[in-house]
This record gives structure tokens, C-alpha cells and sequence, in this order.
């Protein structure tokens, strides 16, 4: 086992310099562009259907086939950036990111729209672990590395909130091809800088990655999540059933031969560290939570308030703006108050925007729907600087990128938990409420139609004449709204409980201005080589930094 440095987290030899604060420009441009993509397609639905005339299946794997390839190939490219270098598979990535969105953008098939698409969720992969790993080897000092996260997640932010806008004004004056545009002059100024800005970093000791472990990690992730996904949307049949019992036997599998290899895929041996498990759990179920309400805020906002796509989008800056503050501002409170304690307190702020939420009605209630919006987006930010900050920081160096994937894979699953749970609460409260207000008088396809979504009561009811379809639209309006109330109230309660957990399972991790409490070496930076890759001496960024340390003790 090498040796470790035996520097504080604020010793003048770990602090960043100004090329490691540019780099982290360069880092925030795949940041933004991730969190655009995937708000910018759902606008584009009615025009693509349009153009490519897809069957319904086809449109809907056109959606989500990129968040399954993301989720599914997170642990797998978080690994091999560990071992083939972070910068170079950054670069690779927003390579093919590139051509993918050139592809997507010029389909002329609904067939090879999904291709493309997933084309970009497998590149995708590479790029959020990738940025979370070189800020955690570039910002070795604890405080400056809580702010370097800080800013990664603003930027997000300021990607899912300028994401419905930006997409309006593209759709309203360029075809649907436009929004996957977006991406190319990105990525070629990424490709650019990246080599003059981004140092190199891989672990010098890695093994082969094991391709039996790649196919049990896919075998695991895309069941499970495809799982949840029916079960939101169709109950729980057969097919949610048994995708998600599949998923879990390939899961202990998986697990099973992790534990046996010298090189696993995925090092279980970080899940020993509390603050990493604990972080992980708050970052997974408080971003589920958010992300399950969000989606049936933006459809209270046009559905029911009648609001269009970019009117909706705006309304929603408020949160986003809040975020952003809220983000900029919890470094420098973590530096004199305990992460848990900063987390906890955060997030019974976002419990009182969700009560606020549990009280909206069917007509009028935007201004309390947005205040509690800002609130619960106010709450979750230091959640997110935080909770990244412990996961990524929690693990070794040579382990970065490892611990960076998982933190992202625990968001997409939080996510695709949180939409299954709550969308399950808001759709069994909308066609229970709704079933029993139907008129007689409506023909059977049509009843079925407006029970099913509320989107499709609007359809109904756009199609009958007189009160009649005003009537029907009222009511399924307050039936929604009825389950977005319970929802949110469910959804409070729990962070509440969250809040707690957080309070007392991060309890002993020590603010960013005091000395840890645990063992001297508990985030110590370890000595590294400096090396030249080949043939590329002499130029800016090139040198190599190569983790030469064993792995995390158990």
C-alpha cells in the first residue's frame, strides 16, 4: 500500500489553482447539455410524430430509451474511466454524443430516431460520472472541492430550467431536428479545450474490465428499470412483474461475483464507508421524490392551468433560480455547520413546500404551486452539493469515477422509483375520483379514454360540444388534482423521515472547516506519478496522474 500525504484539506499543497477553476468551465458544458437533453424532447413529441408518423410503442421507446441506456451503462463507463483515463473517455464520449445528435436530429425513420437516441443514453454514460470524477481528482481540498460541486450543480439546474424554454423557441422556429443540434457546438468546443484544460487521471494498478460483470450490470439495471417504468404506467402485471424479478436475480448475481474478484466492476467494499452509504440513500430517495412530483407539476401547469409549453417553463424558473442560490450559498455554510445537520434542516424546508403543494386546487392554484416548488427546490440543493460532495469524496482517489457513477445511477433509479410510487398515488386518486363522475351518456371507448389520463379527458372532452365537454374537463381536472395533493403530502411525510435519517447517519461527518474526527488518512489525497502519455510531451494538461495506493481497506 503507497504511502498517503499527511496534509490538513486546507494545506496550500491541495488547493486548486486557476487552471483547475477553467477546467471546471469545460466540465459544466457536458453538465448543461445533459440536463437540456433530457427536458428538450417532450416538447418535440408532436412534431415528431408528425414527420416520422411512429406507432405509440415507437414513440414511447424514442423517450425513454435514452434514460435506460444512461442508467444501464453508469457503473460500467464510471469503471472504465478509472482505468483508461477520465479526460480521454470524457472526450470519446462527447464525441459520440456529437455524432449521435447529428444522427437524431436528421432521422428519417422512427427506427433510426431510437437507434440514435440510444446511441446518446450510452454515450450520455460517459459523460456526468466523467466531470464528477476529475472535479473530485482536480479539487483535492475539501472546501474548494464543495464548491467546485456546487457550481456542477448549478449548472445542472440552470440546464432543466432553460431546458423547456429554449426547446419552445427552437420548435417554434426550426423543425423538431433542432433540439439534438444543441449539442454539436458543445461538444466540438469540449473537444477543443479539453486537452489544454482537463489533466489526465487513471489508476495505475487497474486490471482488464471484466466483461462477464458489464453483461450482469446491464442484465440488472435495464430490467429493474424498465420494471418500475411498466409498473408506473400499466400496474403491476406480469410483464413489471417479472422484468423486475429478473433484474434482482441477475442483481445477486452480480453481487455474488463482484465479491469474488480481485478487479470487480463495482467495489462493494465502499458501501462500508457510512458516510457514502448514508449519501447515497438521501441523494437516491430525495431526488426520487422531487423528480416523481415534477413530472405531475409540469402537467398541473399545462393541463390544468392551461399553460403552454414555454408559459410552463417559465413559471418553473422561479424554483430553478432558487436552486441556483441555494447552491452558491451551502458551501460556505458547510464550512461552519455538519453536512448532516445542513442536509436534515434543507430538507424540512422542502417538507413544508410539499404541504403547501397537498393544499393546491384545481382552479387558482399557481401561486401557492409555485411557492412550494421554490421551496421544495430550495430545500433538496444543499442535498445535492452535499450528498454528491460525500459520495464522491468518500472514496479513493483510484475509485473516483466508480463512486461518480454510482452516485448518478442512485439518482436515475431514485427517479424512476419516485415517478412508479407517486405516479401510482396520482393515477389511482384520478381514476377513482373520476370513474364515479363520468356521464352515463359518453360512448364506452371514449369513458375509458378519460379514465385512463387526464391528457386523454382533454381529448375527449375537446371532441363534445356544449357544457358537456367543459364538465368533463373540470372534473378530470380536480380528480388529478386531488392526486397530486395526496402525492405530495406522501412525499413530504417521507422527507421529513429523511430528514432525520440524515440528520443522525451524517452526524460525525465534521464541517468543511473543522479537522475530521475519524483516522488521519480518512480523505487524505495519496501521492501520485506524474507521467508523459506518448508522443504528446510537452504539451499543456498532458501529464498523467496515475492513483498508485491498494484498494479501500474493508
Amino acid at each position: 500500500m503507497s504511502d498517503l500525504t499527511t496534509d490538513s484539506p486546507t494545506s496550500p499543497e491541495l488547493r486548486a489553482g486557476p487552471r483547475e477553476w477553467l477546467g471546471l468551465f469545460v466540465l459544466t458544458l457536458p453538465t448543461i447539455l445533459l440536463a437540456l437533453d433530457a427536458t428538450v424532447l417532450n416538447l418535440a413529441v408532436p412534431q415528431i410524430s408528425a414527420d416520422l408518423e411512429p406507432t405509440s410503442a415507437q414513440l414511447l421507446w424514442s423517450v425513454d430509451i435514452y434514460g435506460f441506456m444512461i442508467a444501464g451503462f453508469l457503473v460500467t463507463m464510471g469503471t472504465l474511466g478509472d482505468r483508461v483515463g477520465r479526460r480521454r473517455l470524457l472526450m470519446i464520449g462527447a464525441l459520440g454524443f456529437g455524432v449521435a445528435s447529428v444522427l437524431a436530429a436528421f432521422s428519417t425513420s422512427a427506427e433510426m430516431l431510437i437507434a440514435a437516441r440510444a446511441l446518446l443514453g450510452v454515450t450520455g454514460a460517459t459523460l456526468m460520472p466523467s466531470t464528477l470524477a476529475l472535479i473530485s481528482n482536480m479539487f483535492k481540498d475539501a472546501r474548494q472541492r464543495g464548491v467546485a460541486i456546487s457550481v456542477w450543480v448549478t449548472c445542472f439546474s440552470v440546464g432543466v430550467a432553460v431546458g423547456p424554454v429554449l426547446g419552445g423557441v427552437l420548435l417554434e422556429w426550426f423543425w423538431w431536428g433542432s433540439v439534438f443540434l444543441l449539442a454539436v457546438p458543445v461538444m466540438v468546443l469540449l473537444l477543443i479545450v479539453a486537452p489544454i484544460l482537463l489533466p489526465e487521471y487513471k489508476d495505475a494498478d487497474a486490471g482488464r474490465i471484466d466483461l462477464a460483470s458489464v453483461a450482469l450490470s446491464l442484465l440488472t439495471v435495464l430490467p429493474v428499470i424498465y420494471g418500475i417504468k411498466h409498473l408506473a404506467e400499466h400496474g403491476a402485471g406480469a410483464v413489471a412483474i417479472g422484468a423486475l424479478l429478473a433484474g434482482v436475480l441477475f442483481g445477486v448475481v452480480f453481487v455474488l461475483r463482484q465479491r469474488g474478484l480481485a478487479d470487480p466492476l463495482l467495489d462493494l467494499r465502499l458501501f462500508a464507508d457510512r458516510a457514502f452509504s448514508a449519501a447515497l440513500l438521501v441523494l437516491m430517495l430525495g431526488l426520487g421524490l422531487m423528480g416523481g412530483l415534477y413530472l405531475f407539476i409540469t402537467q398541473y401547469l399545462q393541463l390544468v392551468e392551461g399553460l403552454s409549453p414555454i408559459k410552463a417553463g417559465l413559471w418553473l424558473l422561479p424554483a430553478a433560480g432558487a436552486l441556483i442560490v441555494a447552491s452558491s450559498l451551502t458551501p460556505a455554510v458547510a464550512q461552519r455547520v455538519r453536512p448532516g445537520y445542513v442536509v436534515g434542516g434543507s430538507l424540512f424546508l422542502s417538507v413544508l413546500g410539499y404541504a403547501l403543494i397537498a393544499q393546491v386546487g384545481s382552479t387558482g392554484g399557481l401561486p401557492l404551486l409555485v411557492t412550494g416548488f421554490v421551496l421544495i427546490y430550495t430545500g433538496i440543493s444543499p442535498m445535492m452539493v452535499l450528498g454528491t460532495d460525500l459520495v464522491v469524496g468518500s472514496a479513493p482517489p483510484e475509485r473516483a469515477g466508480s463512486a461518480a457513477a454510482m452516485s448518478e445511477a442512485g439518482m436515475e433509479f431514485g427517479i424512476a422509483l419516485g415517478i412508479a410510487g407517486l405516479g401510482s398515488v396520482v393515477t389511482a386518486v384520478y381514476r377513482d375520483e373520476i370513474t364515479g363522475a363520468l356521464s352515463s351518456d359518453l360512448p364506452a371507448s371514449a369513458a375509458e379514454t378519460a379514465r385512463d389520463t387526464l391528457p386523454g379527458a382533454d381529448a375527449v372532452a375537446a371532441n363534445l360540444t356544449g357544457p358537456a365537454g367543459v364538465e368533463l374537463l373540470e372534473q378530470a381536472r380536480e380528480a388529478f388534482t386531488s392526486g397530486l395533493n395526496l402525492a405530495a403530502g406522501i412525499a413530504g411525510v417521507t422527507v421529513a423521515a429523511l430528514a432525520v435519517a440524515a440528520i443522525v447517519l451524517l452526524r460525525h461527518v465534521p464541517a468543511t472547516g473543522e479537522a475530521p474526527d475519524g483516522p488521519a488518512d480518512e480523505r487524505k489525497p495519496e501521492k501520485t506519478e506524474e507521467t508523459e502519455e506518448p508522443g504528446e510531451a510537452g504539451k499543456p494538461g498532458e501529464a498523467v496522474a496515475t492513483a498508485s495506493a491498494g484498494r479501500p481497506s474493508t
